[in-house]
This record gives structure tokens, sequence and C-alpha cells, in this order.
């Protein structure tokens, strides 16, 4: 009985594989490649805003501006006017709508009219 030796790992039975058949698909030379836009970077600088307008550079339309400036009632506003309602005041409920301490000063660009923050009493 001959002893067969047990086939070489070492050399491939076949050839190497070939490249596909199709390669991928290329877009034609004449078509201009879409470019990608370049990052634009905002550099914002915290503003402590006040009552008073101010004079800043308008972070969204980059103009010179000095804010608008707008009151309006806030939660602080509220809770005061419940107090006041609670505490049988009526009469006085509609004050803190009229003081300047109770209402928060919102800025906006008077040039795009965006906000841009609000007093922090």
């Amino acid at each position: 009985m001959e002893k067969m030796e047990p086939p070489s790992y070492t050399s491939q039975p076949y050839p190497n594989p070939q490249p596909p058949m199709y390669p991928h698909p290329q877009p034609p030379p004449s078509m201009p490649q879409p470019s990608m836009p370049s990052p634009t970077v905002h550099v914002i600088t915290a503003t402590a805003f006040g009552k008073e307008s101010q004079h800043l550079i308008c972070p969204h339309c980059h103009a010179n501006i000095t804010t608008r400036v707008e009151s309006a009632a806030n939660t602080k506003t509220h809770l005061m006017a419940l107090c006041l309602f609670l505490f049988l005041c009526w009469c006085f409920t509609p004050c803190p709508y009229c003081m300047d301490s109770c209402l928060v000063q919102k800025h906006y660009c008077p040039a795009c009219g965006s906000f841009l923050g609000e007093s922090t009493n």
C-alpha cells in the first residue's frame, strides 16, 4: 500500500483572481466635480446686556449698530402680580407690569431685527 502525501498548501492550485470585469463607474470628464463650501466661522463675544442700549457689531448681519431695547414681562413679573393678587391687593396687581425692576429689557439689532440678548437683573 502506497502512502499518498497530502496536497501542499504553499502552492496555489488556481491562478491569481482576475480584477472585476466591470470597474467602478467614473463620472464623465465633462461634468464639473462638486466642490465643498469652505466652513464659515462666526466669532461671538459674550456681552452682558444692561438696561440701556449698547454699541456693538451684530453677530448676524455684521453691521456696526446701537441696540434697540424693548421692555417685556417675564416670569418674575407674573409672580409678583400673582403674589399681590393672592394677598388681596387687587388694585396693585398691574403695578409689576409698569415697573422697570420687574421687567426684562430685550436687545435687538435695528438693521436685521435679530434678537441679541436680554438684561440680567
